[in-house]
Parts: C-alpha cells; structure tokens; sequence
C-alpha cells in the first residue's frame, strides 16, 4: 500500500511563511524575513520535487482526504488533495518558478519600506495558488481561486499611498469578481445537475452524456460560465482590462502573479473541466473564438506601447489567448505545453525588465533607455534569450509549444485555418514588438539621464538606482540565470510528442483535434513550422530596421496613420468606453437610488421621523408636569375614577 505524499504541505508551508512575517515582521530584521519567507517556499518547492520523485510509485489519481467540510443532505465536501499529471506540472510551475522569485525579491525590494509585508502577501498567494491547483473538488479550486484575488489586490496595491496603484489594485478585484460571479454558478448547476462538486463523481457523471451537437444544453450552460470565470481570471476579451493597470504593483508581483501563475489559473480550470468542453462544441468554439481574437488584439496593443512593463503585460493578455485557443480546438495538453513555457520566458522577460527599472532608478518608459547592454550585459543576455523565446525562434522554448497549438489549430478543421492564420499574423506582430523592445531599451545611446541623490527616478516607489546605469545584485540576476536556460532547453520535453503522451492519462482521447491532426502529412506540418519561424525573423528584421537601421521611420509612420496610431496608443480606448458604459452609469445610479434613495429617502428620514415624533410626543407630555398641586390632584382623581370604572365593568362581565 503506497504511503501518503503528504501534500497538505506544500500550501501548508507558505502559509506559515505568510502568518510568521504577518503577525512577527514588523519587529523582525529584514534580514530574519528573509530567511523565514526563503525557507517556506523553498521548501514548498522540495516537497513538491519529492512528490515529482514519488510519483511514478503511486496509483493515479491520487487523493489525500484531510478531513470532512460540508454534510447537506446527500451532498458532501471534504478537505482533500488531488493529485494526477496536469496537479504535477502546475505544482512545479508554481513553486519551482515561484521560489526564483521570492530569491529575485529580496535584491528588488530590499530598501521598500513594508518589507515584511511584501513577503506575507506574496506566501500569502502562493498558498491560495497551491490550493486552487491541489483541491480535489470545484468547492475547493474557488476557495483557492477567491484567495488569489484577495492576493493579488494586496499586492497590486502594494504601495496603497500612490492613487494609481490603490485604483489598479480594485481595478483588478472587482472586474475579475465579474468572471467569479459566472463560475459561482456554474457551480451551482453542477450541484443540481450532478449533486457534487467533487472531480471524481462529476467527471464519472458526465461521461455518459453526447456531445450536445443539437444545440445548447445544461452541459453548455456550465462551461460558458466557467469560461467566463477564466476570462476574468485569466485576462481574456472582454475582461483582460484590469492585467495591464496591474503593471502598478512591484515587479515580482507581475512576474508571479501576472506570468508565471495567477493568470494561468482559467487556462488550468478549463484544461481540468476538459470533459464538460468536450460535450459542448459551441462552448469549445467560443474558447477558441475568444483565445484567438485576444492574442491577435493585445498584440495589436503592445506595438506602440512605451512603458516596458505594459509591453509585457500585452504580451501577456497575447499569449494566454493562444493558451485558450488550443483549449478551443480540443489540444489541451499543447495548451498546458505553452502554459508552462511561458512561465519560463515570461517570468524572465518581467524580471529582467524589473532589473532593468532597478539598474536606471525606476524609470520605465523606453524611450529614456537605449544603449544599456554595455552597463547590464548580463539582464541583457537573459532578456534576449526570454525575447527568442517568446518569439517562436528555435531552438528556445516558446517555439515548441508556440507550433504545437499553430498545428494543433491548423488540423482541427476550417475553422482552426482561420484561428492558425490569425495565429501567425499574432506570432508575427508578438516578434516585432518584442524586439522593439530589445532594441529601444538595449542599443543606440542612452537616453535616460541621471538620477536625483536619493535615487528617485519618474516612478519614485519602484526606484532603486543610484547614479550611471548598473548591473543587479547577484540576488537578483541568479534567477534570471535559471530561467533563462529553462527558457532556453523547457521546450525541448514536447520533442516526440512526450509531453501530450505524460498528460494523455488525464486528456486520453479528449484531444479532439487529434483524429484531424493525424490525418495531415508530416510533411505540411514542417512547412507549417518552416511558416512560423519565417514570420518570427520577419518581425525581428522589421524591428531592426525601424528602430536601429533607419529610427527615424517610426514617427513617419506613426504621423502617417494619424488616428489609427493614436487610438492604438490609448488602446482602441477600452477603459473609456467601459467607463462611459458601465462605470460611469453604476456610479450614478448607486449615488441616485442607494444615496438618495434608499439612504437618504428611507433610512435617513425613518430616524429623523421617529426623532422627531419622541420629541413631540415629549414635549406635549412635559406640560402635564406644571408644578401646580391642584391640576396633580386633578389627574390622581381622573385616573382612579377610570381604573375604578375597569374593575367595576370586569366585575359585571363575570
């Protein structure tokens, strides 16, 4: 009989980290919070490396059951972990990158003030993290799910003193409680359809139905909403507002929450949920509809941003549409294979730029940069492997699992053309303005001036630097080491399909797209491949010619275009149209019906009339008490005659 894993302490342990520095911080060294937080998650990740040895050893799916949670009649809920392929590959993700960061942190916010409580929050969401991907039920993936908006809200609004970082922190938890609200009641229709919320029973449950192919039924129904909670969570058209406002969090926080972790978990949810998908080809049609139109818009976007981290953030929204377009199509595991990919070159690209933010004394718009590789070779280095990666060259890793969802798309029909066209115009434009970014921030001269004494640059919280541009601590670049040769060789486990073969016991024959991709020639799926890495090097040639050849094309072309340049800079304006749509009205309304109406109108005038009424009532009752002995007399007399004549009509009734 195999032992337990004992996975209750892999959350358990950062958990710890976040009460010990919560509560004990403030009166701690920085030096003693930093050992605290290091050693929780780091040894969250080793217990998380020990499962990974363990793991061929034990029967799949694996449950550990804590202890019970909800007895209701005949629906329960227990405490419990779960644990198969997809858990193993998130767990590692998620602590192993997570770990690096918190390593990352130390150098990047060592002068912050609250330093303490950065480390908090950020064990804080790793827990809830942890839970949302080790729960062996819906009930405990939105504990979890909940959790990391609570976690992230703190950690956006980290510097709470700066209006803009105050305002992206709500920003981000109510509009992604919008996408919360659907998958609540998605899980109510399971329960009603299913009487559980429990992985095992509502998967066992859903396998005798068909495919809803007559039109939209309950099955239906439920994935919609649970993809409308991924695109809340996971920054997908119309709901991905809130992730480049997020950019105004420190930049560990957008390397982990908004890279490597958060931002995956509607990827992740809808990958477990495979099932439901499956039986509902008009909700797989929307995934992929909605991935596509994402990744193509938000590139769209990131051409003609300036702020180095917003390039990121954009390229982010991107590059999770492509995640939720191979969900459309049926290609799960190639959705997951760019999942973690991408935590790889993205939470390098972040952190590489928060070196870069620290080394020039917080500045972030690139066009003050320029010149840097000779004052931060080694950011420099990491940051191109991180850009090669994203942008579909081989042998770096973004390009395996970037082609694994191309072809995955091609093969799925006439529509996965249309997606698989979109696609590479997307992987086009992504090359370009990533290497927009490399050269705009690391050739030419430099730009930027020098820094005030105190290290103040234009963004003040997030300033470090002091003087000429310089290189990172060692405690900062080690991490951008080890990402970048997991940038560099994490692609390479999906040579031969190994990937899609370690994931196929919990997708088995749920690859839709398969059957269709076994049936096109090897030969065009490497003409495909020949395809995309043609269009990655055309972006990257364009970006060298516009902004290192000949830099004086950019603003002639961008005068050229005129209006559309300046819509694309104030991107397309979203965030005033939703404000002039929805926010501006709710405010209103809630000022014009809750305020007035119901506070003012109601509760407002029911005290002050029933003030009003005791002051009356009190003020006729005080006449009676004249001082006059005689009118005393008067009353005496008046109310013994009454109770005489009570008792006397009491009397004769009976």
């Amino acid at each position: 009989m195999t032992s337990s894993l004992n996975l209750w302490l892999i959350p358990v342990l950062p958990l710890a980290g976040a009460a010990i520095n919560g509560f004990l911080g403030k009166k701690s060294s920085r030096t003693a919070v930093t050992t605290i937080q290091l050693a929780f998650s780091g040894a969250s990740f080793a217990w998380a490396l020990y499962v990974a040895a363990r793991f061929s050893s034990v029967a799949l799916p694996y449950q550990e059951y804590l202890a019970h949670w909800i007895r209701s009649g005949p629906f329960t809920a227990d405490f419990a972990f779960y644990l198969d392929q997809l858990t193993l590959i998130m767990l590692l993700v998620v602590t192993g990158v997570g770990f690096l960061i918190h390593i990352y942190a130390i150098g990047y916010m060592w002068e912050e003030e609250g330093f303490y409580r950065f480390f908090a929050y950020l064990n804080l969401f790793m827990f809830f993290m942890l839970m949302l991907i080790l729960s062996n039920s819906y009930l405990g993936m939105f504990i979890g799910w909940e959790g990391v908006g609570l976690a992230s809200y703190l950690l956006i609004g980290f510097w709470f003193t700066k209006d803009s970082a105050a305002s992206a922190g709500k920003k981000a938890f109510i509009v992604t409680r919008i996408g919360d609200c659907g998958f609540l009641i998605a899980l109510f229709l399971l329960i009603q359809h299913f009487g559980s919320l429990n992985f095992t029973q509502v998967f066992d449950r859903v396998h005798p139905y068909a495919a809803e192919t007559g039109g939209a039924g309950f099955l239906t129904a439920i994935a919609l909403l649970l993809m409308l909670g991924a695109c809340g969570k996971s920054a997908q058209i119309p709901l991905y507002v809130w992730l480049p406002d997020a950019m105004e969090g420190p930049t560990p926080v957008s390397a982990l929450i908004h890279a490597a972790t958060m931002v995956t978990a509607g990827v992740y949810m809808v990958s477990r949920s495979h099932l439901i998908f499956e039986r509902s080809p008009m909700a797989l049609t929307v995934v992929a509809v909605i991935g596509t139109l994402t990744a193509f818009f938000a590139s769209t976007i990131g051409i003609a941003q300036t702020d180095i981290k917003k390039v990121l953030a954009y390229s982010t929204v991107s590059q999770l549409g492509y995640m939720f377009m191979a969900c459309g199509v049926g290609a799960f595991s190639a959705g997951i294979f760019h999942l973690m990919t991408h935590a790889f070159f993205k939470g390098l690209l972040f952190l590489a730029a928060g070196s870069v933010i620290h080394g020039i004394g917080g500045e972030q718009d690139m066009r003050k940069m320029g010149g840097l590789r000779s004052y931060i070779p080694v950011t420099f280095g990491t940051m191109g492997i991180a850009t090669l990666a994203i942008s579909g060259i081989p042998p770096f890793a973004g390009f395996w699992s970037k082609d694994e969802i191309l072809w995955k798309a091609f093969s799925s029909g006439p529509a996965g053309r249309v997606y698989w066209l979109i696609g590479l115009i997307t992987a086009f434009i992504t090359s370009f303005y990533m290497f927009r970014l490399i050269f705009m921030t690391f050739f030419s001269d430099y730009r930027g001036g020098h820094v005030d004494e105190d290290g103040q640059g234009s963004h003040g919280h997030d300033a470090h630097g002091h003087g000429e541009p310089h290189e990172s601590p060692m405690v900062m670049l080690v991490p951008l080491m080890i990402l970048a040769f997991l940038a560099t060789v994490g692609g390479l486990v999906g040579i031969g399909d190994r990937f899609e073969h370690f994931l196929a016991p919990v997708f088995g024959s749920g690859e839709v797209a398969a059957a269709a991709g076994e049936a096109a020639s090897r030969g065009t799926e490497f003409l495909l491949m020949g395809i995309s890495i043609t269009v990655a090097i055309l972006g990257l040639v364009l970006a060298y010619v516009l902004y290192i050849s000949k830099p004086y094309l950019p603003q002639k072309i961008a005068d050229g275009l005129n209006g559309f340049y300046t819509a694309v800079l104030n991107k397309y304006y979203v965030d005033e149209i939703y404000a002039r749509l929805f926010v501006k009205p709710l405010v209103e309304g809630s000022t014009r019906i809750l305020w007035h109406g119901v506070d003012q109108k109601v509760i407002d005038n029911t005290v002050n009339d029933a003030a009003d009424g005791a002051r009356k009532v009190s003020d006729e009752v005080r006449h009676m008490q004249s001082g006059n002995l005689r009118s005393y007399a008067s009353w005496i007399a008046a109310a013994s005659a009454v109770m005489i004549a009570y008792m006397i009509w009491v009397g004769v009734g009976r």
